[in-house]
């Protein structure tokens, strides 16, 4: 054998799993590298409901730590990811015949007491407490039919599922991690201590190994096939693969708050605000069998959704309404019960320590993918030493806003830039934060920023997101990096596809 490049540890799966792995890997001083066979957040990692979250509906389940666990993370991401991730209230309308207002107060109490259960004496979480809300008199009924008069109101917090992915890795990369998007491992196989692991560059075909001290299985939908085949080592776990649809419509009403809707069928739809000027709304649960088929939202999923959400809204949504879909396969850990909806949410963690380490990560929700990698990195600790954990203050980039609040960033960034438009600015801020300034730069006026793609899109941040973030294609911009191909012509995608080829 040649001799190949040597690192502690070789992560398989770019989602959020796999660079939250990275990222904690290399910043206790691991030699990192990461493979992902598409581009980073493709698959589920970039089509979750966008929320950081408890999971009220989990309390139904007796799934106790899982929701304490996501509620004290959800506190982390807050501090650590300010620009990406933000408060979001959430209202319930209240149906007797569906569920008691007792069984909903109780479940809101533990939910509220299981937040606050980690802080210390003297400290309190960021986002209030629940309350019942009178929806027509305290501005909460927007939208809603007039019959819908009482409520509940909460807060959770609201993500870009596929920047927090993308600037995970920035930050995994930024720590000598090697990040390798569209490299799909073929082969590992063990060879003494180590593993030799055979990785292909997607595009062009060419192959090369690495060793690895440890690998870790993070593919999400395709766990078990990589054990199956790339691996050829079995596992006595298995995933449910459930594919999940939302569908986006223009703003259904007023207000920035998100409703949670309870349905016949004792499942829960959202309204969340998108974008401005759109309503999102999720998410179903279809059993699926193929994870290399595109999933995509059916007329079945379409028509469900619009019902749900016409049970409640003044104006009924119809599938003519729809001006764009997201589907994404979510990887449940097989957990034998026969009701998708109950099957856990939580994460497994198989270990095969017959030679060099393999962890596979099985199951798991992007709220908690932090813990994920601590936990990861803990079981590795008997082959890779005892390092300590690091990641629950360090802001991910564009998140250390210097003790000031995120507004605040806002308000400089205005003061700075007082001829760029002031809601274009804010929303690159939301993508970027403090690492606006390096598109920025010395921009004085529109016309600074480079060719116009449409929507808002520049020149100038799409060269960062190519140079800094990975992005090759015109879908990697506009619906990963960004979320323009809600705004952009099919004339104007053509043309930035054009753009981006010119620059290969």
């Amino acid at each position: 054998m040649t001799e190949a490049p040597r690192y502690d540890l070789v992560v398989i799966g770019g989602g959020i799993n796999g660079v939250g792995i990275a990222r904690d890997a290399a910043g206790r001083g691991l030699a990192t590298l990461l493979c992902e066979q598409n581009d980073l957040g493709w698959a589920t990692s970039s089509a979750s409901s966008k929320l950081i979250h408890g999971g009220l509906r989990y309390l139904e389940y007796y799934e106790f730590r899982l929701v304490a666990e996501a509620l004290a993370e959800r506190e982390t991401l807050l501090a650590i990811a300010p620009h990406i991730v933000r408060p979001l209230e959430f209202v319930l309308p209240h149906e007797r015949h569906l569920r008691p207002a007792w069984m909903i107060r109780l479940g809101l109490f533990l939910y509220d007491n299981l937040a606050w259960r980690p802080f210390a004496r003297g400290h309190r979480p960021t986002l209030p407490k629940s309350r019942s809300v009178r929806l027509v008199a305290e501005r909460y009924g927007a939208g809603l039919k007039p019959e819908f008069t009482h409520g509940f109101a909460y807060y959770d917090a609201w993500v870009d599922d596929a920047r927090l992915v993308v600037l995970t890795a920035r930050s995994a990369a930024e720590k000598g991690a090697a990040i390798l998007p569209r490299t799909r491992c073929v082969a590992a196989v063990r060879t003494g201590e180590r593993w030799r692991v055979t990785l292909r560059d997607v595009p062009s075909g060419r192959e090369q190994t690495v060793e690895a001290r440890a690998l870790v299985n993070a593919a999400g939908p395709w766990v078990k096939r990589v054990l199956d085949r790339e691996l050829a080592t079995p596992s006595p776990y298995d995933v449910r693969l459930v594919r999940g649809s939302h569908i986006i419509v223009s703003r259904l009403y007023a207000g920035e708050h998100a409703y949670i809707l309870q349905n016949p069928d004792r499942r829960v739809v959202f309204l969340l605000p998108f974008e401005r000027d759109f309503t999102a709304i999720g998410t179903t649960e279809v059993p699926t069998d193929n994870p290399d088929e595109r999933p995509a939202c059916s007329r079945a999923e379409t028509e469900y959704l619009c019902a749900a959400a016409s049970r409640y809204t003044q104006r009924p949504v119809t599938p003519a309404d729809v001006v764009a879909t997201w589907s994404g396969v979510r990887p449940l850990f097989d957990d034998g019960r026969g009701n998708v909806s109950s099957v856990t949410r939580d994460y497994v963690l198989h270990v095969d320590a017959a030679g060099p380490p393999l962890v596979s990560v099985f199951g798991g929700k992007i709220t908690t993918y932090r813990k994920l990698a601590e936990a990861v990195l803990g079981r590795l600790a008997p082959w890779l030493g005892e390092r300590r954990a690091w990641t629950t203050t360090e802001a991910l980039p564009g998140g250390d806003c210097g003790g000031a609040t995120f507004a605040d960033l806002v308000a400089a960034y205005r003061s700075r830039y007082p001829q760029l438009p002031p809601p274009w600015l804010e929303r690159l801020l939301r993508r970027h934060g403090t690492n606006g300034a390096a598109i920025l730069g010395d921009a004085r006026s529109e016309a600074d920023l480079g060719r116009h793609f449409g929507g808002g899109l520049y020149e100038r941040e799409v060269r960062y997101l190519v140079d800094r973030e990975w992005a090759c294609t015109a879908e990697d911009v506009l619906w990963r990096r960004t979320k323009f191909g809600l705004r952009v012509s099919p004339a104007e995608r053509e043309a930035l596809a054009q753009f981006l080829e010119s620059r290969r």
